[in-house]
């Protein structure tokens, strides 16, 4: 039997939990640290290595898509990063994404997902609002949430901006989808929670949803990741730590949305994408069977032999043939 070759999606430097309490000659006590994404001080100092580069909004003629920044609040600095197919076509959904990074890290200027937004948008035919929201610690959960419904709003309101019209006219604003991967796909989904009664939303995009539980899952125990793996458990615990309220833990309905609590999403198309590599494919999958059992359409999608995060960090040619299928799967899903 053929043994199949499976895509380890990893990120350099070493992406590992360091043991907290350690000595800082700069700041003192570092009281959690990610190595190489964000390091914690107990003064409340935080510290973001630049893993990823961070780019400018220019993108190559020939993809055809423009791509522009804009301010969504002033006051605290949520921005947006907007992509739209030059096209003569009108009437173009709009995805709103967020983001990942554990809620600590990561932003809408990150190379890997100005590329991979910039070719879902050309890819899908749609206008992509790629939303920089607050990060935690200094902006613990809701803030995330907050910045998304703040978006959401905001993109609703650009509809009646006649300033607007080089991208406003081509898009149609009745055919709103969220979107996002990892903890931007945590945001969707409660933010969808928040909206979904008062505003329209045509459907739920959620890739390798980051969520979470006191209770550990099978795959959270024994999937085997690799050195520098995109997302290990020390690592999600520690997101989740510097996430969560003060006081709360794994079982909090916004980290695990299974527990009591948890609320349901009604008269919502769901799209779920789960890695068979990843620490978190039960916890999705739990996510799925939940829904369908309040009655929630799911759409349900398995990405063989990859891991977190595959779709923005590995080039391997395993992974780019699944970053094929899932284009081709939301195209679907959107096109329905």
């Amino acid at each position: 039997m053929r043994k199949r070759r499976m895509a380890a999606t990893t990120l350099d430097p070493s992406f590992n939990l360091q043991i907290n309490g350690q000595e800082s000659p700069h700041r003192g006590v570092v009281v959690a640290e990610i190595d190489g994404l964000i390091r914690v001080y107990k003064d409340g100092h935080v510290e973001r290595p630049q893993i990823v580069p961070s780019v400018a909004c220019s993108l190559a003629p020939e993809l055809g898509v423009t791509c522009r920044d804009m301010i969504i609040d002033k006051c605290t600095n949520v921005l947006a990063r907007l992509y739209v197919p030059n096209t003569d076509r009108l009437r173009l959904p709009l995805m709103v994404y967020f983001h990942g990074g554990g809620f600590c890290v990561g932003s809408a200027s990150w190379s890997c997902y100005h590329e991979f937004l910039a070719k879902l948008a050309s890819r899908l035919s749609c206008a992509v609002v790629s939303v920089n929201y607050r990060l935690a610690p200094e902006n613990p959960l809701p803030a995330a949430y907050d910045d998304g419904v703040k978006a959401l709003v905001w993109l609703t309101q650009q509809n009646f901006v006649p300033s607007n019209d080089w991208w406003t006219s081509k898009c149609d604003f009745s055919s709103i989808f969220l979107a996002g991967d990892s903890a931007g796909a945590n945001i969707a989904y409660n933010v969808a929670l928040s909206v979904s009664r008062v505003l329209e939303i045509k459907g739920l995009v959620l890739i390798q949803p980051f969520f979470g539980g006191e209770r550990r899952t099978h795959s959270e125990k024994y999937t085997v990741q690799p050195p520098r793996s995109a997302l290990t458990l020390a690592a999600s615990d520690t997101y989740w730590r510097l996430s969560l309220p003060s006081g709360a833990n794994r079982d909090h309905p916004w980290c695990n949305p299974v527990a009591k609590g948890a609320e349901e999403l009604r008269n919502l198309r769901v799209m779920v994408c789960i890695s068979e590599m990843d620490i978190l494919r039960d916890r999705n999958l739990e996510l799925c069977a939940n829904l369908r059992s309040k009655g929630v359409k799911v759409e349900q999608l398995v990405c063989k032999g990859v891991g977190h995060a595959f779709q923005i960090l590995n080039k391997s040619a395993l992974s780019q043939s699944r970053v094929l299928e899932l284009i081709c799967h939301i195209n679907n899903f959107m096109g329905r």
